[in-house]
């Protein structure tokens, strides 16, 4: 997918756990691990402004566009 996510490293920088991250948002563990590992498929824009107001950041310290190689 074109798309990467930099979650880890953003989490990293604030010297926040992706637990604490999870309890501050509201979201499982678990969805919020396939965002981080980059297996998500879509993200609504409610997750991203709840993730991005916890961490006091904007939607572009999270994604980033891979091009194809091709």
């Amino acid at each position: 997918m074109p798309i990467g996510v930099d979650l880890d490293a953003v989490l990293r920088a604030r010297g926040m756990s992706l637990t604490e991250l999870s309890e501050r948002v509201g979201l499982t563990l678990a969805n919020l691990s396939i965002l981080k590992t980059g297996k998500a498929k879509a993200i609504r824009f409610s997750t991203l402004d709840a993730i991005c107001r916890a961490l006091s950041c904007q939607p572009a310290d999270l994604l980033h566009f891979e091009p194809d190689k091709d």
